[in-house]
């Protein structure tokens, strides 16, 4: 039987972590870059950018000294994998990447481009440029992607009654010391390729509209950042939350997964939906719930705690987007 830790202790742990801490730049930014009040929604995994019958979407992910240093190949593959994901993540499919990478001589650098070689060929999507430097003291990754989505999955359109949706792959393990589970880079390419699928599948069906990548800050950061986002609450049963055999919950709602999304999707939907994943072994179930209000809240069935309310202490300190396209405060 799975051991509940205290709720309000948990609560308080994943409120206090790294990873969710680690949201908190995204609002700086975009204040610094006068992004409020612009076209492009800012906040979601992509910039979704209208062009025909659909949207153009463009991503970039920058990643942390440490882990570049720490784990070079797979720093290069997760440049690939990550920036795939996002695209994945608003229902749309990658068309193809730059990067841009610093290291300090050629030999740092090659561990980097060979993890991002491996990657584009694993999941077929070509690199075509960037830019590169091996004359500086550190080495240093930032990948960038263009994708194309005929229908979007947003961060901005979870909906008070429903339900919340957890799809991670467990087909992996932990790349220790870091909080990322790896369930890509041993897995057949045509596998890789075909979980990605299901996410613009899902989308053009119709059968969810809302929908964000599980990134640094696991399950509890993306819910509430997809809360933040929305202009909703969220409530996580911790006790439906399927954790891989041997890994404590508390490590599992902070873990960056190699494939893990949340999906907020309406009642009748939830079922197609978890199949559409389960169908290609990918762990789904439905984790929780979206409600009026700004408390993003986790529940053991008899208690519940407060990890954050975005009104009072907002993550992103990002402008949300109404239904007629202009910005609430």
């Amino acid at each position: 039987m799975k051991t509940v830790p205290d709720i309000h202790s948990l609560a308080q742990t994943l409120a206090a972590s790294r990873g969710v801490a680690a949201k908190q730049d995204i609002g700086a930014a975009a204040a610094a870059l006068g992004l409020k009040g612009q076209g492009i929604a800012v906040g979601d995994d992509c910039a979704a950018i209208p062009d025909g019958d659909g949207h153009l979407l463009f991503a970039i992910e920058g990643f942390m000294n440490e882990f570049v240093a720490g784990d070079p190949w797979f720093a290069g593959w997760c440049g690939v994998m990550v920036n795939i994901s996002d695209i994945a993540a608003m229902g749309g499919r990658p068309v193809a990447i730059a990067d841009a990478i610093w290291a300090n001589g050629e030999s740092q650098a090659i561990p980097v481009l060979e993890g991002m070689r491996a990657a584009a060929t694993a999941f077929g999507v070509p690199i075509v440029g960037g830019h590169t430097n091996v004359q500086t003291d550190r080495g240093q990754l930032s990948v960038a992607i263009l994708g194309r989505a005929t229908k979007l999955l947003s961060s901005f359109d979870a909906k008070p009654g429903d339900q919340l949706i957890a799809a991670i792959d467990h087909r992996g393990g932990y790349r220790e010391p870091f909080s990322n589970w790896d369930a890509a880079t041993k897995a057949p390419q045509a596998r890789l390729r075909g979980d990605l699928e299901v996410l613009p599948q899902i989308a053009e069906c119709g059968l969810a509209v809302a929908a964000k990548d599980i990134s640094q800050g696991g399950i509890i950061g993306t819910s509430i950042m997809l809360a933040e986002c929305s202009g909703v609450g969220i409530e996580l049963d911790i006790t439906a939350i399927p954790v891989p055999d041997g890994i404590e919950l508390e490590r599992w709602l902070l873990t960056f997964p190699s494939f893990g999304y949340l999906l907020s999707v309406t009642p009748r939907n939830v079922d197609a939906v978890i199949r559409r994943f389960t169908d290609r072994g990918v762990t789904a179930s439905a984790i929780g719930s979206v409600h009026s209000g700004s408390e993003v809240t986790i529940t053991d069935g008899s208690s519940r705690a407060l990890v954050r309310d975005h009104q009072t202490q907002p993550l992103m300190r990002l402008s949300v987007p109404t239904q007629g396209g202009e910005e609430a405060a």
